[in-house]
C-alpha cells in the first residue's frame, strides 16, 4: 500500500465528503468511477471506513453508521490530489526510461502502478498531449515526442511572460493576503535546505514547483494557472535529466530563489522584476544544457 498511500489518503478525504453529502452509502462501482480510483483503492478505503466505525461493512452489505468528522480526515498536507499524483507518477516513468523520444508510455500500466482508474490516467494523458510532446497510438499507448531544444525556447518565451506578470501580481497583493505567510514559509524551506544542501539538494526540483506555482497563483489568471502543469513537467524536472554539476547548479537556484523571495517582500517592482529576470536567465540556461548535453 505504500507506493498508493498518497492515492489512498487523498482518494478517502474525498470519500468522506462524498457520503457526507450522499443519502445513500454508493456501491464499490460508484465510489470507484466517482473517485477515479481502482477498486482495490475502494475497497481500502471501505476498510477504513469500517474501521472508524463511520459504515458496517459485510461482504455486500454496507449500511452508514455515524456522519463523517473532521477528525476522521486525514491531515491536508498528508494528501496530494489526483492529477499531482498522476504527473509525478507519469514523470518518473519518462525519466526512467531516459526521456528518449519513441519511448512508450502505457496508461493500463500507468494507471496499476499508481492505484488508479484508467479514466483518469487517460485525462491526463490527453491533457498533457496537447502541447506535443506525446502522442497517442492504438491499444492505450502512448509515445514521448522528445524535449528539443526549439519547444523549450518556445516554453521559455511564454514561462517568462507569464512569471513576470506573476511575481508583479503578488507584490502588490494586500499585507493580509495568505500568500506571505506561505512566502514566509517558503524561505524557510529554502534556508533549510540551503544550510543541508550536500544532503538535500536532490530534493530541490520539488521545492522549485512549490515556489513557482506559490508565485503563479497569486495571478489569479486561470490560464496562466493551468499553464504552470507543462512548465512543472519541463523545467522543473529537467533537475534530474542531466546529472552533472547538479549540486552547485541546484544550490546557486536555492540562492536565487531566497534573492527572489527577498526581491518579493519588499514589494518594489524594479526590484522584483530584476531578481525573477535574473533567476529566468539561469533557468533557461540549465533546461537547455540538460536537453543539448543528454545524461550517457
Amino acid at each position: 500500500m505504500a507506493k498508493q498511500n498518497t492515492v489512498f489518503k487523498d482518494a478517502f478525504n474525498r470519500c468522506l465528503t462524498l457520503i457526507a453529502a450522499a443519502e445513500a452509502l454508493p456501491s464499490e462501482l460508484e465510489l470507484g468511477t466517482s473517485l477515479g480510483v481502482s477498486r482495490t483503492t475502494v475497497r481500502a478505503i471501505l476498510a477504513r471506513l469500517k474501521e472508524l466505525e463511520i459504515i458496517s461493512w459485510d461482504k455486500r452489505t454496507k449500511a452508514m453508521l455515524r456522519a463523517p468528522q473532521p477528525t476522521d480526515f486525514f491531515p491536508a498536507e498528508e494528501t496530494s490530489s489526483l492529477a499531482e499524483i498522476i504527473e509525478r507518477n507519469f514523470m518518473r516513468r519518462i525519466l526512467a526510461g531516459g526521456a528518449e523520444p519513441g519511448m512508450q508510455i502505457n496508461e493500463l500500466e500507468l494507471a496499476r502502478d499508481i492505484g488508479t482508474g484508467t479514466t483518469s490516467v487517460r485525462e491526463f494523458l490527453i491533457r498533457f498531449s496537447r502541447f506535443g510532446l506525446i502522442e497517442k497510438r492504438p491499444n492505450s499507448h502512448w509515445v514521448l515526442k522528445g524535449f528539443t531544444r526549439d519547444f523549450a525556447l518556445e516554453l521559455t518565451e511564454i514561462r517568462e511572460m507569464f512569471e513576470l506578470r506573476s511575481a508583479a501580481g503578488f507584490a502588490a497583493l494586500p499585507g493580509d493576503h495568505p500568500a506571505w505567510r506561505d512566502l514566509d514559509e517558503m524561505e524557510a524551506l529554502h534556508r533549510e535546505m540551503l544550510a543541508n544542501i550536500d544532503s538535500r539538494y536532490r530534493d530541490f526540483s520539488e521545492l522549485d514547483e512549490r515556489f513557482h506555482l506559490l508565485v503563479h497563483r497569486s495571478s489569479s489568471n486561470r490560464f496562466i494557472i493551468d499553464f504552470y502543469d507543462i512548465i512543472t513537467i519541463v523545467f522543473h524536472y529537467h533537475y534530474q535529466w542531466n546529472k552533472a554539476n547538479d549540486r552547485q547548479r541546484n544550490a546557486r537556484a536555492v540562492e536565487e530563489h531566497l534573492d527572489y523571495i527577498a526581491a518579493l517582500k519588499t514589494r518594489d517592482p524594479a526590484a522584483v522584476e530584476h531578481a525573477c529576470r535574473q533567476h529566468l536567465r539561469s533557468a533557461r540556461e540549465t533546461l537547455l544544457q540538460s536537453i543539448q548535453q543528454p545524461e550517457t
